[in-house]
């Protein structure tokens, strides 16, 4: 760690690599991610269970990946005995007071499964419900760090890259978490190169080879 700079911006050293880390950016990519994979949501028993009338693919989808909604807040009644398209019907959902759940988020989560079924995944209201929570608890532009703050934010950014977490590059808002500056092998190396200089004719211009 070599220091902070304009109270929003951690500058760090890797070999012999500069690294400028967005301090924001980052801690609320480690919260997001964090709250991704602990999070128990809340669920809402509907008062009557809701039929989905899904697609026969789509309730082999969704039996076959039951655990995966289940973490999303979302649980199911289902009937073997019914026909194809009949066979699931909905009784709980996610509960936020700030966020409505319903069938969009369901069929979103299917989207998502069909390509890749057995891979955990969040709706998109979820995500954003995650990006809120660690947006807000998340160290500020404008704090002062020590250095052991910063060590924290550089230590959480190295286990995430680690993790092979996605866009770690990036928040759940978009905004970049880090930057590379510069290589100062690569710098040192060119400023001590040594400069040709071109020999000069008669009347002092450089030569035409």
């Amino acid at each position: 760690i070599i220091g902070q700079f304009n109270l929003g911006f951690i500058i760090a050293r890797l070999e012999n690599h500069l690294f400028i880390i967005d301090q924001h950016a980052s801690d609320e990519k480690f919260n997001f991610e964090m709250l991704q994979q602990t999070t128990s949501i809340k669920r809402q028993t509907l008062i009557h269970p809701r039929p989905l009338n899904l697609p026969t693919m789509d309730e082999t989808i969704l039996q076959d990946n039951i655990d995966i909604f289940q973490a999303n807040g979302f649980q199911f009644q289902f009937n073997e005995t019914a026909a194809p398209g009949h066979r699931v019907c909905l009784t709980q959902i996610p509960y936020s007071k700030s966020t409505e759940f319903g069938e969009e988020d369901i069929h979103e989560l299917l989207f998502m499964l069909r390509d890749q079924p057995g891979v955990f995944c969040r709706p998109s209201r979820i995500r954003a419900m995650f990006a809120s929570r660690s947006c807000r608890s998340s160290i500020m532009i404008g704090k002062a760090l020590t250095k052991g703050e910063m060590r924290t934010v550089v230590d959480h950014m190295g286990s995430l890259f680690a993790g092979k977490i996605e866009q770690p590059w990036n928040c759940p808002h978009g905004r970049p978490t880090m930057r590379h500056l510069i290589d100062i092998g690569h710098l040192i190396s060119t400023l001590t190169q040594p400069r040709q200089i071109s020999p000069l004719n008669d009347i002092g211009t450089p030569q035409k080879e």
